[in-house]
């Protein structure tokens, strides 16, 4: 209730009735930012939004498709029939009248907020631009939750954008499947808190890539999405939808198609770039755009992808005009595969994005033409960074690391042992420690070349307050019981050395009650709960309302493993080497119970750290592969610095080439 003085000291009382935040408000809001945060930032590097205020992105332009890929309008406007879906607050029902007039973005997230089925497919030929207007789309749904009220925002779903390949549809039901991508993506430490959004249609999935699904694994998804109960934009290049429809069809959609690129849009975007008057080449060439409806540079400038090429692979002073030469172009395709060969010439030519690149053009496509082949070969455009330990003959890293662990587990033991025990056990115990220790350490990092599911846990994720209360009541509880009760040690520990040998053990029960148990799988006794029989155990404790919620990028991802995992590797051998130093110190001296410790802690360390750790194998091999085949030796700065280029994009925590078409051409070069 809120007092408003009114008139000459009136005071009027206005109520607001608002209902409290519930926690599924708080993380759709915590969703909804992450999203926008992570696609703003991808549109500007995929150039799909102004980045300076002169410049005007290419605008999305659509149409009721004309080909078979969906049922009838009338069943997505559900004309007499009852709606599945109430328009967005703010926006009207769509109509069939509405759907054939096409249009713009605009009306496109009209059609998307008013549309009775909820359902759009959304087609084109091989690069329209289908991905861009994805995007394009969700930004501006981003955008209308934001900017209306609080209550309208609960009934507006935040829309997600994710590729389909990669789901089994015969497997996980769509909510399952989408639930578990989100969650991973998004940070969330349940899916169940994201499986709730979207079983309350708080979630709209963006699904992007129909068309690379092969054989009936697409029929499949169609199938599934069917029965879907939250709102989808799916996309696909027209001839696979086509195909895909001609057995099962996406109930309820309306086949949407991208219309191409109008010649005066392609000539003023790319001299907008220009100054006027444009150079003699640019002005021939947008004039022959403008007068030459039926020319080879028209047809294949109808396509995004190929404008963009045209705008990266020629500068200012070059001879833009060559591409009217039909002689050496005398269709479009060829016009388009003499663009994607210049592309990451181009890209890494000194004056393009800065005076000079980190990497000449001849080491940038070598190395994209060699992950583009191996892409190729594992069928997928997808490169998962933690997938690259596959790459490369993983017995060299198992080597390199078994001897380094060896070495120096061997001499910190042989130091140890030749302190407490003399020169004799020293030199005897100690060599075979270090060849157990290196051999052991060697074969973890061996493991680490199979596929390997990346752990996506944070600190807070680690250490929540659910797990921290463990580890806190396992500390003090045994810590007070080795005080009360029987003794282990003889003499006695006093109580401040009894809380102190307990506090591993409470570390130990926090880490292994939470997704940081994994790395207690080197602690000795520590390890108790670090096995997956107590999955369902961990599960009850750290399950929590997520209100933080955000997405970071590949090289993010790589970083933080480095960093945060060696850290924890670190913290569990310390712990390990503490709880051995208190038992043997007081027992045996302090002396011995600092060698013991140290000898402990160094090898759960060295086990769960550069052994294990996913981001320290993939380091180890891009050394590899720069000696083997002339890659860069930091070859996530590569990549990372490719995505800037707009060579990759970035989705999620993986990278993608720019379009399947510069992928597939890569492949082809010799």
């Amino acid at each position: 209730m809120t007092n408003m003085v009114v008139g000459d000291h009136g005071t009027m009382v206005v109520h607001h009735h608002l209902t409290p935040q519930t926690p599924l408000d708080d993380m759709a809001e915590a969703l909804a930012i992450a999203v926008e945060e992570e696609w703003n930032k991808e549109a500007g590097l995929r150039r799909l939004k102004a980045r300076v205020v002169d410049e005007t992105p290419l605008p999305v332009r659509w149409k009721v498709s004309g080909h078979r890929v969906t049922d009838r309008v009338a069943g997505a406007t559900a004309e007499g029939k009852r709606d599945n879906f109430g328009p967005l607050p703010g926006l009207r029902v769509v109509t069939r009248e509405q759907l054939l007039e096409g249009g713009g973005l605009d009306e496109l997230h009209e059609v998307y907020g008013g549309l009775a089925s909820g359902r759009i497919l959304l087609v084109g030929r091989e690069a329209a631009g289908k991905t861009a207007a994805l995007v394009l789309l969700l930004l501006k749904a981003l955008k209308y939750r934001r900017e209306a009220k609080l209550e309208d925002q609960r009934r507006i779903p935040v829309p997600v954008l994710l590729p389909l390949e990669g789901w089994d549809p015969k497997k996980e039901r769509p909510l399952d499947w989408a639930a578990a991508q989100i969650a991973r993506r998004y940070r969330f430490r349940e899916p169940e808190d994201v499986r709730q959004l979207l079983k309350e249609r708080r979630v709209a999935l963006f699904l992007d890539g129909l068309d690379e699904v092969v054989g009936k694994l697409r029929g499949a998804m169609v199938s599934a999405l069917g029965s879907a109960e939250f709102r989808m934009v799916v996309t696909s290049r027209v001839d696979e939808a086509e195909h895909t429809a001609q057995k099962v069809r996406l109930r309820g959609a309306v086949g949407l198609e991208i219309r191409p690129v109008k010649p005066k849009v392609a000539a003023d975007y790319l001299l907008n770039q220009l100054p006027d008057p444009p150079p003699p080449a640019w002005h021939r060439f947008t004039s022959r755009l403008l007068h030459e409806s039926d020319s080879a540079v028209v047809e294949a400038l109808s396509s995004p992808l190929a404008i963009g090429l045209v705008r990266d692979v020629y500068r200012e002073d070059d001879p833009v005009d060559e591409l009217l030469d039909t002689a050496r172009f005398p269709d479009s395709r060829t016009i388009e595969k003499h663009l994607l060969d210049h592309a990451v010439t181009a890209a890494y030519t000194p004056g393009y994005w800065d005076p000079r690149p980190r990497y000449s053009p001849e080491t940038a496509e070598r190395t994209l033409r060699f992950i583009a082949i191996r892409l190729a070969q594992e069928g997928t455009g997808d490169l998962s960074w933690w997938h690259i330990p596959g790459w490369a003959n993983p017995r060299p890293r198992a080597v390199v690391v078994g001897i380094v662990v060896g070495v120096v587990y061997g001499v910190v033991n042989a130091l140890g042992l030749w302190r407490a025990s003399g020169a004799l056990s020293a030199w005897v115990a100690g060599p075979l420690m270090a060849v157990a220790a290196g051999c052991a350490a060697g074969r973890q990092a061996s493991l680490l070349a199979a596929p390997q599911p990346l752990p996506s846990a944070g600190w807070r994720d680690i250490f929540s307050p659910a797990t921290l209360k463990m580890g806190f009541t396992v500390w003090l509880g045994i810590g007070l019981l080795n005080w009360l009760g029987p003794h282990f040690t003889d003499p006695p520990m006093p109580v401040w050395l009894d809380l102190l040998s307990a506090l591993p053990l409470g570390f130990a029960a926090t880490m292994a009650s939470g997704p940081g148990y994994q790395l207690m799988a080197g602690g000795f006794l520590l390890a108790v709960g670090s096995g997956r029989r107590f999955d369902g155990l961990r599960r009850g404790l750290t399950r929590r309302a997520v209100t933080e919620s955000r997405s970071i990028g590949p090289r993010d991802v790589w970083r933080h493993h480095v960093g945060l995992r060696l850290v924890l590797a670190l913290l569990s051998g310390l712990a390990v080497a503490l709880f051995f130093a208190c038992l043997m110190g007081w027992a045996h001296g302090l002396h011995n119970g600092v060698a013991t410790g140290l000898v402990a802690g160094l090898w759960a360390a060295l086990f769960a750290g550069p052994a294990s750790n996913l981001a320290v194998a993939t380091a180890l091999t891009a050394v590899q592969l720069a000696f083997r085949e002339r890659t860069p030796m930091r070859l996530m700065a590569f990549l990372e610095d490719a995505h800037h280029r707009n060579l990759l994009r970035v989705t999620g925590p993986v990278y993608q080439f720019r379009h399947a078409r510069l992928q597939e051409r890569l492949t082809q070069q010799e």
